[in-house]
């Protein structure tokens, strides 16, 4: 039986053109979350190929409508993944009240029976605590990610050079290792899953809207720190993600625009254009060093899934330069 002095959470599942993923994250979130107050709710990123009637439909042949446990969505508009989600962060509980707490998981992630339970208990014990994100496996149970460094002019070009001896040189030697086997204070965790306190939303806002896909929780979690709150990884709370159903993303020949409108947004909005340009070159210098890397080993593992990555990057930065701006790059997308 739940107690009425449990915090509410309101579990979130964005979908896009991936109804049977979706169907599949909801009931591995809702076998998560019994014992819990709260509800999940499923949000149609406005997909147009009939996504949002065959989730509604499928949720009301489970009988999970009636019980007022879960609730089907559709936005209208694709605003991106941070649009999505505060769609569903602003409708809160259908009872008309805020969540204690927003749980984020991809509809193509399986979140474990005790994924949530953990999120939770955590934060209710560490109230500077803002946001906790979960270790995400690979399909075959292998750890694949959960704690990242911010973004910077050193990551950037280590990130971009992937290559061990440059990684000692500067002393990092963090891109091959695996995720902490122990809780852990980090600067950012990944969307797929994680949770966050709804006061902490409510003082430093939601997802940046001027970020279509990428680099919005790296946001967050930077806006969330800067305000004094902290972002934990806790590897306890395990979650099976496939990745990239949504985005195709392990299938682009070509990184995406908004790819690098987000990366650019991200830089100029918190650290000002001289830094922009700086990372841009530091991670071209990183680009330069992992060319001539498969010049002497052609069969070395590819980093970037285009060739013309580096090109792109930089026809998309001088046209940026250029481009006339009728509002500040920092502006934001923030509270709500």
């Amino acid at each position: 039986m739940i107690s009425v002095s449990q915090p509410t959470i309101l579990t979130v599942i964005l979908n896009y053109r991936t109804p049977d993923d979706a169907m599949k994250a909801a009931e591995a979130a809702l076998v998560a979350m019994e014992g819990l107050a709260g509800e999940v709710a499923i949000v149609d990123n406005d997909s147009q190929d009939g996504s949002f009637r065959k989730i509604k439909a499928a949720v009301a042949a489970k009988g999970w409508a009636g019980g007022g446990r879960v609730h089907v969505y559709e936005t209208g508009h694709n605003g991106g993944f941070g649009s999505g989600n505060n769609f569903a962060i602003r409708a809160g509980l259908s009872t008309g009240d805020k969540p204690d707490y927003v749980y984020l998981v991809n509809p193509d992630a399986i979140a474990e029976p005790e994924a949530i339970r953990t999120l939770v208990a955590f934060l209710e014990a560490r109230p500077e605590a803002g946001i906790a994100g979960s270790l995400i496996l690979k399909p075959d149970g292998r750890r694949a990610y959960g704690a990242f460094e911010f973004p910077g002019l050193v990551r950037e070009f280590e990130e971009a050079a992937r290559t061990m001896m440059v990684s000692r040189i500067i002393k990092l030697g963090r891109i091959h290792t695996a995720p902490p086997e122990e809780q852990t204070q980090v600067d950012w965790v990944s969307g797929s899953s994680v949770m966050m306190r709804r006061s902490m939303l409510d003082e430093i806002g939601l997802f940046d809207e001027t970020y279509f896909l990428y680099f919005e929780e790296t946001d967050l979690c930077l806006r969330a720190k800067r305000a004094g709150w902290q972002v934990w990884y806790l590897p306890e709370s395990r979650v099976v993600h496939i990745g990239g159903v949504s985005t195709g993303m392990f299938t682009w020949k070509r990184q995406p625009k908004y790819w690098f409108d987000s990366r650019l947004h991200y830089f100029t909005k918190n650290y000002g254009r001289a830094y922009t340009v700086l990372t841009t070159l530091a991670l071209l210098a990183g680009e330069g060093v992992w060319m001539l890397r498969r010049l002497v080993n052609p069969k070395a593992e590819r980093y970037r899934q285009s060739e013309r990555f580096a090109r792109d990057l930089i026809e998309h930065s001088v046209q940026a330069m250029f481009a006339r701006r009728d509002a500040p790059a920092g502006g934001s997308g923030g509270s709500h």
